[in-house]
């Protein structure tokens, strides 16, 4: 049996798998908000219960929203900040009794979708995360790479490339620097420009909705939006050259993404075809406790 938990930064979920894939168990509950003694606590108990129900003792997988330092064995990069500086892996082994492994959430996502999800049977794997934060996760034959920095994938923060007229002055982003793909492709970031643009403050779903029901400034705003998200994805391809880009986060819901991304990624890849299928998650919000749990295959 495989356990895994998708440790949020407002939920905290563990789902139970079979070894062929069925799920055996799913819950879910609030995180303690800013106590990490609180949240580890949490974690192990969810564990504990899991297994006390199914009768059976499993493997444990964790997806974080940040990474573990190669140099330290602290969590980095985290946007729980509780977690920044924890010794994380080494806590919860101590609490749980057995070795666990631990990830970050897009590499978890990615992860998932390429063993049984949107990219599976390909030989890699691009997994998106476009949400409040933007991140991604590589999957080479099945197996994550995180990276000799334990950063691989994470486009987040390399500056949106081919800037133009209509991204300049390039935005602030929470890290420090300015121009961040995410600073431009975040949910909050497209909300941001619609503000900037039409002086309405809408959410990302609002701004669809009203797009596909014909509003003419929506509709601006989402175009505006893919062809920055096209230029940024078509970078990735011409470096990584994935079979298969997986899109997750709540932003990955607009149906139109798909429609229209490989023509808005054509013109800036390096090639005169482009084979990489840009593709809705199967597994939706579940994916990223389920790349978790396959962390031990």
């Amino acid at each position: 049996m495989r356990i895994g938990i998708d440790l949020g930064g407002s939920k905290i979920e563990i789902i139970a798998l079979a070894d062929d894939g069925r799920e055996l168990l799913r819950r879910r509950i609030n995180t303690p908000q800013g106590d990490y003694q609180a949240t580890t606590g949490a974690v192990t108990r969810l564990v504990e219960n899991a297994e006390h129900e199914l009768g059976q003792r499993g493997t444990v997988g964790i997806g974080i929203p940040g990474a573990e330092s190669l140099a330290t064995g602290l969590i980095k990069n985290a946007n729980s900040t509780c977690l920044i500086g924890k010794p994380l892996r080494q806590d919860l082994q101590t609490l749980l009794g057995r070795e666990i492994r631990l990830a970050n959430d897009a590499n978890c996502f990615a992860l998932s979708e390429a063993v049984d999800g949107s990219g599976r049977g390909a030989e890699s794997v691009f997994g998106v995360i476009l949400g409040t934060g933007v991140g991604g996760g590589i999957v080479v034959h099945g197996r994550v790479l995180t990276g000799a920095n334990a950063i691989a994938g994470e486009w987040g923060h390399n500056p949106l490339s081919l800037p133009d007229a209509d991204t300049t002055p390039a935005p602030a982003c929470y890290c420090g620097r300015h121009g961040c793909v995410e600073a431009w492709l975040s949910g909050p970031a497209l909300a941001r420009d619609h503000l900037l643009r039409t002086g309405l403050a809408l959410s990302a779903a609002e701004i669809d909705g009203l797009a596909t029901a014909g509003d003419t400034a929506c509709e601006a705003t989402l175009q505006r939006y893919e062809a920055r998200l096209g230029r940024a994805l078509a970078s990735i391809i011409n470096v990584l050259d994935p079979q298969v880009v997986v899109l997750g986060g709540g932003l990955s819901k607009m149906a139109r993404l798909y429609r229209n991304l490989p023509a808005c990624c054509a013109p800036h890849i390096f090639s005169d075809v482009c084979n990489t299928r840009i593709l809705p998650p199967l597994h939706g919000d579940s994916s990223g406790v389920r790349g978790a749990a396959w962390l031990w295959d």
